[in-house]
């Protein structure tokens, strides 16, 4: 190792690092290289000798999170380490000392408790429809994580709305632990309560687990459910040498049974532990950074601000369309143009917070020929045509048969028998799935190719990555809900849906229920790197009633973030103190009166249907004025000001500071940027003749 480690660090990481003794708590936001920060404190306390790696664990809250710290810490010298799931780190020890414990061999796991749940539900005869049966399955796991038994889950399940009546939920439960005895199996969640009952009832392999394992280290430990923290109390005990990392405000599984309770009160367990918080943003930029703030200020977490270290970028922005077809069809031409400007498809992904919202987007992307990848459902490495490609691959390298040409031709051949082809299929849903699986393994390929590697070194790779779920990057934009985007990041990203109904759940109506919908938001702006862009529409359908209304959680954003379309209820000055003042928005014509309807209208305040009454010479003016500063910053011109503001600055134009912010689209941070030398190229304007007041009226 560099015998300089620790110089690579900033100085929170570097406290983190040097923090090897007693109770740790790392405080980490969002992009502030957490990871990084708890892998070198290993290292480090390896390097030293305050800890031996081979007795260390590391429990992370993903399998692809575990074997990314694994490789960091190899690449660090850190060999013996044990990194692992909750599950996984459980299932191992069951595994071992379930022949002395129970006798016999151990239960099977079964991966798809669907089927089983469905099963009980039907002899229950309760409803058994697909959506209903997910629910069943997703309440019978949080009431495992939260340690309720079917005969307790009624009374203790009171604050829940569950998917059916809290006795009939009961007896599914019931049945389904009934089916699971009968044949032998458990699922992942039984796996954590029969390890807890193991080392609970037997203190001798209790203390064998605790001679092997002397440190912890626990990432995520927002998320750490009821379940798991007790796991973590047995294998602890009375010992202080633990490391947790985690940001309450990226608590985003309180529906499946995590708290961040543990988290706010470790300093309180464990009095004189170290504490060291993470500000320093790697990922995002300022703009980007300064929204997220935003979130949390407005979620009264002042203590956790970021600080990017990215500089300028891009200003977020918020569109608002008519419906869902138009909202989907704009964030692919979005996207297009992103691609051409260099971001690769790869480097690109749509949130959304409900599955419903996917299947238009499939479509509109599909419809201009860009490349998609839905994250989420099975794993890569489970996959049928991933599972035979890799088989194919292992054949091929046995062989020795493939050993002309490139490393990627020779992959692309053993694929093609197949049916596979460089050129993508033009369909959306399975055919377009199954391509871009055998893709990923194709650009893998070449990469390997590059670095000298061939067929035998590539299954070697894959096998490796098959172990630590660590699957290829697709070479498509990522559609995905904003809970399976946790722990991920792109350069551009678009959080889409953003309506009241979606963005909060209709079903979020408590006050807990809020502030998660809250954290979750402030999740999918954290996973853009330079571009983001947030979109809402008034209808489902085109024709239907535009009776939506964009998420509250823009409301308190909007006036810092620019857009083509954007509809603000109200725009936010500074007054006394920094605190926000709410001025209303025009939503009259200026022209005829009439009200506006459109964000484009409010944004240009005048109707469609009324002629512009800004001169060609200003809008040039003000076009020429926008394109030099887009070529200072290198962004896109609408970064600047969109046409629309244009419009409305030429129109109106405004003489002072508050007329700048009564132009939808201007912004607090906007008018300190431009402000000066917009107002002075305003006065410049043949059409600013006295008496032309800030409404645009002689």
């Amino acid at each position: 190792m560099d015998p300089d480690l620790l110089d690579a660090l900033d100085p929170e990481q570097r406290a983190v690092a040097e923090s090897v003794e007693g109770p740790v708590v790392v405080w980490a936001g969002a992009g502030t290289g957490k990871t990084r920060a708890v892998t070198y404190r290993i290292a480090h306390a390896a390097r030293t000798g305050a800890h031996d790696p081979r007795r260390g664990l590391a429990v992370t809250f993903t399998t692809r999170a575990a074997g990314e710290m694994r490789e960091r810490l190899l690449r660090l010298g850190v060999d013996g380490m044990q990194v692992r799931t909750f599950h996984s780190a459980a299932l191992r020890q069951l595994r071992h000392f379930w022949p002395r414990a129970i006798g016999g061999q151990p239960h099977d796991v079964v991966a798809k408790v669907m089927p089983l749940v469905a099963e009980a539900a039907s002899r229950c005869a309760v409803a058994t429809d697909t959506a209903t049966v997910r629910d069943l399955v997703a309440e019978i796991a949080w009431a495992k994580q939260v340690e309720i038994d079917p005969e307790r889950y009624a009374e203790q399940a009171s604050q829940r709305t569950p998917p059916l009546p809290a006795a009939d939920v009961a007896r599914v439960y019931a049945a389904y632990d009934e089916i699971k005895s009968d044949r032998g199996v458990m699922d992942f969640d039984d796996v954590l309560l029969m390890t807890v009952g193991l080392l609970g009832e037997r203190p001798d392999i209790l203390d064998e687990v605790r001679a092997a394992y002397r440190w912890f280290t626990v990432d995520e430990f927002q998320d750490v459910s009821p379940l798991q923290h007790r796991l973590l109390d047995l294998w602890l005990g009375d010992r202080r040498d633990i490391c947790v990392v985690g940001d309450a405000a990226q608590t985003i599984y309180s529906f499946a049974g995590a708290t961040d309770r543990f988290l706010r009160e470790f300093p309180r367990r464990f009095p004189g532990a170290t504490q060291v918080r993470l500000v320093r943003d790697y990922r995002s930029t300022e703009p980007i950074v300064a929204l997220a703030n935003a979130i949390l200020v407005e979620a009264g977490d002042d203590a956790g601000r970021l600080v990017s270290q990215c500089g300028p970028g891009p200003e977020p922005e918020v569109r608002d369309f008519d419906d869902e077809v138009a909202e989907a069809q704009a964030v692919a031409r979005h996207i297009a143009d992103l691609v051409d400007e260099g971001v690769p498809p790869e480097g690109i992904a749509i949130l959304v917070r409900i599955n419903a919202l996917m299947p238009a987007f499939e479509e509109s992307l599909s419809a201009l020929g860009i490349p998609l990848v839905l994250r989420g459902g099975e794993r890569f490495f489970e996959r049928r045509e991933v599972r035979e490609a890799v088989t194919r691959l292992r054949g091929a390298a046995r062989s020795g048969e493939m050993t002309d040409g490139p490393l990627q031709a020779q992959v692309a051949s053993v694929l093609s028998a197949m049916g596979w082809s460089a050129d993508a299929p033009r369909t959306t849903g399975a055919v377009r799935e199954r391509w871009e699986s055998l893709a990923s393994i194709v650009d893998l390929a070449a990469a390997q190719g590059a670095e000298g590697g061939d067929l035998s070194d590539l299954v070697d790779d894959l096998d490796r990555r098959a172990a630590a779920q660590h699957a290829p990057v697709a070479r498509g934009v990522t559609l995905a809900t904003i809970h399976a985007a946790k722990g991920l990041e792109w350069e551009a990203v678009i959080v889409a849906g953003c309506a009241e109904g979606s963005v909060p759940h209709a079903q979020s109506t408590s006050p807990e229920a809020l502030a998660e919908e809250r954290r979750l938001f402030y999740v999918a702006i954290t996973r853009a790197r330079r571009h983001l862009l947030l979109t809402w529409s008034r209808s489902r359908q085109p024709g239907g009633r535009g009776t939506r209304q964009r998420s509250r959680f823009l409301d308190a954003l909007a006036p810092d973030i620019a857009g083509d379309a954007l509809a603000p209820r109200s725009s936010v000055r500074r007054g006394r103190g920094g605190r926000p003042a709410t001025r209303r928005e025009p939503a009259a014509c200026r022209s005829c009166g009439r009200s506006l309807v459109t964000g484009a209208e409010r944004a240009r305040m005048r109707c469609r249907t009324c002629p512009q009454t800004a001169s060609e010479a200003t809008v040039d003016r003000l076009r020429t004025w926008r394109l030099e500063r887009a070529r200072e910053r290198e962004v896109p011109a609408y970064v600047i000001f969109t046409d629309a503001t244009m419009e409305a600055l030429a129109e109106t134009l405004p003489r002072d500071t508050d007329a700048l912010l009564a132009i939808s689209g201007i912004g607090p941070d906007k008018v300190e940027r431009y402000g000066d030398a917009l107002l002075e190229l305003l006065a410049e304007s043949p059409d600013h003749e006295p008496g032309h007041d800030a409404a645009g009226a002689p």
